[in-house]
């Protein structure tokens, strides 16, 4: 519910950051002031997650080939008629103008860098729909998987430096007073444009690709958002709502933060939250490095269904509370000034040490309840895919796919077994659903 509750927030801040950058294009292409451009770039979102993942994914491949070229050819155009301008770039010192490097400054700005690794999970909806792997795919399968799972951390990369590049480029060619709109895209993009094209043209282009790249982005942040928002919220209150209605939560909580003005003050935001995005990250990544292929404590397979899992591991709870808890101080100076700006390293630092030492001493048994589900169908086929056979949830009476299932403690009234998805476990408030844990 933790991780959840941490995710969930990242989509909102996020989806409040792009809103924010729409904003700014609508109000220099259009003249539409920037309050209304965040309701506009809210609303806009919801018609296109109503109808879920599959149709996200549509829009996300009719949109990439233009979205691509109105990336590329700015930057193309700077490295061929201004080559000087990469030299200028690596030799940028900043405001303060001064020379060598400040490690603490750095790490500053490390924080705001590392709190996008929370984009990772939300690759996951998108993997969610990857075809099963066959010998024939096998290759193509896998360089999809690393691309667009933690691969995707280095196009995020890419992003970061073609953005401060541009800024740069504006801030040292064109006019120094642009430094005060140089973080913003749209004209980052406008500055470039207009040295190629006419005016005209390049605000057009200019604003085409902050509309196209903002919506390419919020749809995935309020899809995932949702589903996050109702993860949890199911967890506690046992009640299903809907994702619909946590669709409305997550692009409430981000609109209130655009009409605050959020960009402003948006590398607090971005350091503060790191320390959590880093600390739930790393301890997953060290639970899955250390613990489960080289302690070989954690068991091998994941497990996500609510019937074979304890409400807490404390394996995953207590590092990354600890980890966060430690960062977060530390970032509001509760141990000085001087480590301050270090925050991020304490949360990568604990979140990797914390998990192999609570799974040895807990011995891991709080990984699993159950080490079997019951169910005498196999979970994968022969290619290692999860099986597509589906069994009847006796409580919601839906179908669903065996690896979501779990066998009922509740028989048949004929005594034969029954079946109870994760939804209904999810649900259930007496806990009877459950069988009881193996010792």
């Amino acid at each position: 519910m933790v991780t959840n509750v941490i995710f969930a927030t990242f989509t909102f801040i996020f989806f409040a950051l792009e809103g924010s950058i729409m904003a700014q294009g609508l109000e220099l292409g259009l003249g539409i002031p920037q309050w209304l451009g965040y309701a506009a770039s809210t609303l806009i979102i919801i018609p296109l997650v109503i109808y879920g993942m599959n149709t996200l994914a549509k829009l996300q491949v009719w949109t990439t080939p233009l979205w691509l070229l109105l990336m590329v050819v700015p930057v193309g155009y700077l490295l061929i008629s201004h080559p000087g301008s990469v030299e200028e770039f690596i030799a940028f010192s900043g405001e303060s103008g001064g020379a060598g490097t400040n490690l603490a400054s750095v790490m500053l700005a490390a924080g705001v860098c590392l709190s996008l690794m929370a984009q990772i999970a939300e690759q996951i909806d998108y993997l969610r729909f990857m075809p099963p792997k066959t010998a024939e795919n096998n290759g193509a399968w896998w360089r999809a998987v690393i691309l667009a799972g933690p691969g995707w951390v280095m196009f995020g990369a890419i992003k970061q430096i073609v953005g401060m590049f541009i800024a740069i480029y504006l801030i040292a060619k064109l006019d120094p007073a642009a430094s005060a709109t140089a973080n913003e895209p749209v004209h980052q993009f406008l500055g470039v444009y207009q040295e190629m094209m006419p005016g005209w043209l390049a605000m057009t282009l200019a604003v085409v690709l902050v509309v196209i790249s903002q919506i390419k982005i919020n749809v995935t942040n309020a899809y995932s958002g949702s589903l996050a928002w109702t993860n949890s919220f199911t967890r506690v209150t046992k009640t299903y709502p809907g994702r619909m209605v946590f669709v409305a939560v997550n692009l409430l909580i981000a609109l209130v933060l655009m009409e605050a003005n959020m960009f402003d003050f948006l590398n607090t935001i971005l350091g503060f939250y790191a320390n959590c995005a880093m600390a739930w990250v790393v301890t997953v990544a060290s639970d899955i490095a250390v613990n489960k292929y080289l302690l070989k404590i954690s068991p091998k397979l994941p497990e996500f269904r609510r019937g074979m899992l304890y409400a807490v591991n404390p394996v995953g709870f207590v590092s990354m509370m600890v980890s966060a808890g430690v960062s977060i101080a530390v970032f509001f100076g509760a141990f000085g000034a001087a480590i301050q700006p270090y925050s991020p390293i304490f949360a990568v630092g604990l979140a990797l040490v914390l998990p192999p030492v609570i799974a040895v001493l807990t011995k891991g048994r709080y990984y699993l309840r159950r080490r079997d589900d019951g169910i005498d169908l196999p979970m994968f086929d022969a290619d290692g895919n999860p099986s597509d056979a589906r069994l009847l949830c006796h409580v919601t009476g839906l179908e669903f796919e065996r690896p979501d299932m779990v066998r009922s403690a509740l028989d048949g009234p004929d005594g034969e077994p029954q079946y109870v998805s994760s939804l209904a476990l999810s649900t259930d408030k007496t806990g009877e659903l459950v069988l009881p844990a193996q010792q």
